[in-house]
């Protein structure tokens, strides 16, 4: 049995676990609000909120349930687009945002937008223009135009001016931008805490290990359902990041928003938010695991390819015993990985950078966000007076697997940074990569894009560098 809190009903359901989110709210609760749009976590039309305890806290963030198992939401409170209406008071101030700009046409994206302009009211987000846009990044819209949404998230934070550290959900309560159930669903989700016992979190024999899903259900959506899964992003011990000395231990469950928000992270890697928004989505970022990016073994995963450069280590576990596996050494080949089927990660650490250490992450793609890469680099250099004492370059799209450019990395290594060192570089890892003709580019287009990833690495890096005599 599972519990959750769906709007404001509570739920006590033996549906199949590995159900997707979305079939049973439509399906089962005749919520028709959530559409059906591409299955995929691209177009946002399937958005829900999500809502969390986390110690004294509740949190809400917005997900893609075309791409959330039923049994992840154990204790969690779900809120659909009836649930953001008002009852015998009209439009909320969302929707009626919504409507005051003519930023609805047909209407099929509309629920997705306002649920996910919804999280970002009750989020601790700076009321900006820009981060307003940034809640909507995974949802699209194929027949309105954008800037009537614009405008409408404009009003939206112009009635969050004047919040100035008040409680995100008595504000929006008090301010008509939420139903007023909402003040009572931390009480609520506490009791049903005392209520739960949880033993489908961990079934004795799982077949399969679950942590976000969000690439697993695309690709194996009908096989989950009725799988016996462990459903890890449920189990707090495999969640947090943490400092233990020169290292950042990072939980098996923890997702790329932890990763953004985590000030640890931002304090040694700076850059990450502006990282994470090239890769995916908020909704996606909000529910995908880091680990589970290393172990779907994508040839192409973006951040597979961002702590191979930070020289991460894996720690696998059966449940019982533990191995450390570094990520250069887990992958065998396409899809393979040093890893046995009654094992998943429980947690990855990697040293923290030092000074002297600069870090930079590049992706070509059709599209510049919510989208696969072409080719994708990152790269790791450590200088010391001029010299490069260390560096680490990593490259996806080239090979059947995430690659390390090893004699690449060695060749630079103990050198004066140079533009000519930099073109030696570029020519030196041709001989590393292999790369396809695929949808996403031929051999040589790719062979091209990963030489100027390099090139640019360094220009952003190193702006000392004569841009002209490396754009050859």
């Amino acid at each position: 049995m599972i519990k959750f809190i769906l709007n404001n009903t509570e739920i006590t359901t033996a549906i199949p676990l590995g159900m997707v989110l979305l079939d049973y709210i439509r399906y089962d609760r005749n919520l028709k609000g959530t559409k059906v749009g591409c299955r995929e976590g691209d177009c946002g039309a399937c958005a829900i909120l999500i809502g969390e305890l986390n110690g004294e806290d509740l949190n809400y963030t917005s997900a893609t349930s075309c791409l959330t198992a039923v049994g992840s939401i154990q204790n969690k409170h779900i809120v659909t687009v009836e649930g953001l209406n008002m009852p015998n008071e009209g439009l909320n101030l969302i929707q009626q945002a919504m409507c005051n700009n003519a930023a609805t046409q047909c209407g099929f994206c509309t629920p997705g937008f306002i649920v996910s302009i919804a999280g970002f009211c009750l989020s601790d987000q700076e009321p900006t223009q820009q981060n307003a846009i940034t809640s909507v990044d995974g949802n699209i819209c194929r027949c309105t135009g954008y800037k009537s949404i614009e405008r409408a998230l404009k009003t939206v934070t112009g009635l969050l001016q004047e919040r100035k550290g008040q409680n995100a959900i008595k504000y929006a309560t008090s301010k008509y931008i939420l139903p007023a159930y909402f003040t009572g669903i931390k009480e609520r989700l506490n009791s049903l805490v005392l209520k739960s016992n949880n033993q489908h979190n961990t079934p004795l024999y799982p077949k399969r290990f679950l942590g976000g899903g969000t690439d697993l259900y695309v690709q194996q959506h009908d096989q989950m359902v009725y799988a016996d899964i462990n459903f890890l992003t449920g189990q707090q011990q495999l969640k947090g990041i943490t400092q233990q000395g020169d290292k950042c231990v990072i939980g098996g469950a923890a997702t790329v928003t932890d990763l953004i928000n985590s000030p640890l992270i931002r304090k040694y890697l700076p850059n990450i938010k502006q990282i994470c928004k090239l890769i995916s989505s908020t909704p996606i970022r909000n529910i995908a695991t880091l680990a589970g990016n290393f172990v779907n073994g994508s040839p192409i995963g973006d951040f597979s390819i961002f702590f191979l450069m930070l020289n991460a280590t894996i720690v696998l576990t059966d449940g019982e015993h533990s191995r450390e596996v570094a990520l250069d050494h887990f992958y065998k080949g396409y899809k393979q990985l040093d890893k046995k089927p009654n094992e998943y990660v429980s947690s990855f650490w990697f040293t923290l950078p030092g000074k002297n250490t600069f870090i930079s992450f590049e992706k070509v793609s059709k599209r510049t966000h919510l989208d696969i890469a072409s080719v994708n680099s990152a790269i790791k250099v450590v200088i010391d007076d001029g010299i490069i004492t260390n560096v680490r370059i990593s490259a996806g799209g080239v090979a059947p697997f995430p690659l390390l450019l090893s004699k690449t990395s060695a060749h630079l290594t103990g050198k004066k940074l140079t533009e000519e060192l930099v073109t030696e570089a570029t020519t030196l890892l041709q001989t590393e990569i292999a790369p396809i003709s695929d949808t996403r580019g031929t051999e040589v287009y790719k062979r091209l894009l990963l030489s100027q990833l390099v090139k640019a690495h360094f220009i952003k890096l190193f702006p000392i560098l004569e841009v002209d005599k490396l754009l050859v």
